[in-house]
């Protein structure tokens, strides 16, 4: 039973490393906003 514990808190705390990993990146990291335009072969744009 004792090993079961053990796998349960190294579990969790690696579960609250990589969830504390993930907020602090969307919390301190803003992506740069940029414009794309890929043209689509084939299909003509009416004007």
């Amino acid at each position: 039973m004792p090993s079961l514990f053990r796998f349960l808190v190294v579990a969790g705390i690696v579960g609250a490393v990589v969830f504390g990993a993930l907020y602090a990146m969307q919390a301190f990291f803003e992506p740069v906003p940029k414009e794309t335009a890929t043209p689509v072969p084939g299909v003509k744009v009416r004007r």
